[in-house]
C-alpha cells in the first residue's frame, strides 16, 4: 500500500479542484473568459477527482478478492496443511519427497532414452528386412526371366 492508501492521484487531483473552486470567486470580475475557463475546468477537475477515486476503489476491491499468486518462504519448523486430506506436512518431509520425486524422474528419462534407442535400432533392422525382402523378390524375378528365357530359345 502507498502513500495515503494509494489515493495519492485522488488527493492532489482533489486538492488541484478545491484551489480551482476557492479561486474561482475572485476571478469572476476580471474577464468574461476567465469566468469561462472556470467554469469549463472546475467541473471537468471535480470529475477527474470522482474518476480517480473510483477506479481506485474498483482496484482496492478487485485486489481484495483475487486469489494470492505470491509464494511465501517456508522456514524449516513450518508446516503446511494440505487442502485434501487436512494433514500436516513439513517442509522437511516436502524436501525429501521433491528428491524422491526428481530421482524416479530421471529415472523414467534414462528409460525413455533407452527405448528411444531401441526404437532406432529396430527401425534399422525392419529397413535392412524391407531391403532383404525387395533382393529376394528381385532374384525371384530374376530366376522367373532366366527361366522364360530358356524355354524360349
Amino acid at each position: 500500500m502507498g502513500y495515503l492508501g494509494n489515493h495519492l492521484a485522488t488527493i492532489s487531483t482533489g486538492v488541484f479542484a478545491a484551489v480551482l473552486t476557492g479561486l474561482w470567486p475572485y476571478f469572476v470580475d476580471f474577464a468574461p473568459l476567465l469566468n469561462f475557463v472556470f467554469i469549463m475546468a472546475v467541473p471537468i477537475t471535480w470529475f477527474l477527482v470522482f474518476t480517480c477515486w473510483i477506479s481506485q476503489k474498483s482496484t482496492d476491491y478487485m485486489h481484495a478478492h483475487a486469489p494470492h499468486s505470491e509464494k511465501k518462504s517456508l522456514s524449516s519448523t513450518q508446516t503446511v496443511q494440505t487442502t485434501t486430506t487436512g494433514t500436516q506436512v513439513s517442509l522437511s518431509e516436502i524436501k525429501q519427497i521433491q528428491t524422491e520425486l526428481s530421482s524416479e524422474l530421471n529415472n523414467l528419462k534414462e528409460t525413455v532414452k533407452l527405448k528411444d534407442s531401441e526404437i532406432e535400432r529396430l527401425n534399422q533392422e525392419i529397413s535392412n528386412l524391407q531391403t532383404l525382402v525387395q533382393i529376394e523378390s528381385l532374384k525371384t524375378e530374376l530366376a522367373n526371366l532366366k527361366m522364360l528365357a530358356s524355354k524360349k530359345k
